[in-house]
């Protein structure tokens, strides 16, 4: 059976395209992830939610995701931090590596197929840089430290559209005078500090970190191209151009088919930043709000476009979440209460429908429209004192569907046998006439929820 066309936009050729898979049915995807010496910041999580949702799009229509993100778990600031605080880099890196994946529970994300650490892969690293060298591509300065030569490489910019001898060194551009040009970037670099290193065929030293990622794809992987490469916005220049050339220079691939890039958050309008103290730790953000809130707040901005962290915005994501839980909560009350329970088959068209727009380059507005029209008539149902069991159904197993793909988590509600009791004697009583104790009774299920 042929699968559903999914369009995405891909930032190498600056347009939505039709995707089309290296494997038939298959996705292979990697997102680059944190580098583990703090907690992570709001910020952080927006690609995470991203490629969440990409993740459980595929999965819903039908492909086998391979879904990777990795752990920069070598890192100068890494090494700065753990020799501050008197640890390992091992150390260090366990503990926020730990508090990660505690945020990324808590925002409800699917595990991934692996997290691989770059402290796992530093043979094969080195390997690689190697035969950059070989190619080459790479050359090593007169202090040991090997530098990728840009200007062997014809493809240089054409992923950020840059024209690389307009370029000056900035903030982003290491400025060295053993390099060629100021745009070269470490590959492997030799030191003597008291950080961590490695005895390799290449010399003592450690990766440079934008070597670190394309080892881990092309090893993990097993081929030359993958389908998808992304990340944050920040990261398409250098990061994710320094990673495309070094596989240019490797086998004379791309890496990706595709590459996706997140927009940036900013903070009541503002860039956040440690200097304007406005930055937002996850962890924090999450015990406030909860998952389902910022997944919410996330979410219903295109994933390609800035989004304002305000408290406005995250108050009407509150106020939308609770509809959603709100609207559940009735049907299972309702199913509860009266003995039936809520099962059968959703309606595949409009799930369909709803799919459609997600795989339209992730487009979660419209098909929000759809979810909103499916909570309209499940509305409608449960005013209708006539509605059958089956339509209850139906409506609720599909507006759960949609809110489980989008990666929301309500736990159904329980109604007790008590609760039960409860509202069969507020039936009694309203049969009955006997409106002070219908009143008193359904006051009582109201407290609970149940009404």
């Amino acid at each position: 059976m042929a699968l559903q066309k999914v369009r995405l936009y891909d930032t190498y050729q600056g347009k939505v395209r039709d995707f089309v898979p290296v494997v038939p049915g298959e996705v292979s995807c990697y997102y680059c992830g944190p580098t583990v010496y703090n907690y992570v910041h709001i910020g952080n999580i927006r690609p995470v939610l991203v490629f969440d949702l990409l993740n459980r799009l595929f999965v819903a229509l039908g492909y086998k995701v391979h879904m990777v993100s990795n752990y920069t778990d070598i890192d100068d600031k890494i090494i700065k931090k753990a020799l501050e605080e008197g640890k390992s880099e091992k150390e260090l890196t366990d503990f926020y590596i730990k508090a990660y994946e505690d945020v990324l529970a808590r925002l409800h994300c699917l595990p991934l197929e692996d997290h691989p650490r770059v402290s796992d892969y530093i043979p094969q690293i080195s390997d690689f840089v190697a035969k950059l060298m070989e190619n080459g591509f790479a050359y090593r300065t007169p202090s040991g430290d090997i530098e990728y030569d840009v200007e062997k490489d014809p493809t240089y910019g054409d992923l950020s559209k840059t024209d690389i001898h307009s370029l000056q060194s900035g903030a982003r551009i290491e400025t060295d005078g053993e390099k060629k040009s100021p745009l070269d970037f470490a590959l492997w670099k030799l030191t003597d500090d008291k950080g961590i290193k490695f005895d390799m065929p290449i010399g003592r030293g450690r990766p440079g970190w934008h070597t670190e990622c394309v080892v881990m794809i092309k090893n993990h992987f097993k081929k030359p191209v993958i389908d998808i490469h992304g990340g944050g916005f920040d990261l398409k220049f250098p990061h994710h151009e320094n990673e495309m050339a070094q596989s240019y220079a490797y086998d004379g691939t791309l890496l990706a088919n595709y590459w996706m890039h997140v927009g940036f958050l900013n903070m009541n309008g503002d860039k956040m930043s440690k200097s304007l103290g406005n930055v937002v730790l996850a962890k924090d953000a999450l015990d406030h709000f909860g998952g389902n809130v910022l997944r919410e707040f996330f979410l219903t901005t295109y994933y390609r476009a800035p989004i304002n962290y305000t408290d406005e915005a995250l108050t009407t994501a509150e106020a939308e979440v609770e509809k959603f839980k709100n609207l559940l909560a009735k049907f299972e009350s309702k199913a509860g209460l009266e003995g039936w329970k809520l099962e059968g088959e959703f309606s595949s068209e409009e799930y369909g429908e709803f799919l459609n727009w997600l795989a339209d380059d992730l487009n979660v507005a419209n098909a929000l429209t759809i979810l909103n029209k499916v909570s309209k008539e499940a509305n409608v149902l449960l005013r209708n004192p006539r509605a059958k069991k089956e339509d209850l159904s139906k409506a609720y197993l599909t507006y759960r569907k949609m809110l489980d793909t989008l990666g929301f988590d309500f736990p159904a509600k329980t109604v007790s046998e008590e609760d039960q009791k409860l509202y069969r004697d507020y039936q009694d009583a309203r049969a009955a006439k006997d409106y002070a104790r219908s009143d008193e009774l359904r006051k009582s299920l109201q407290e609970k929820g149940l009404l």
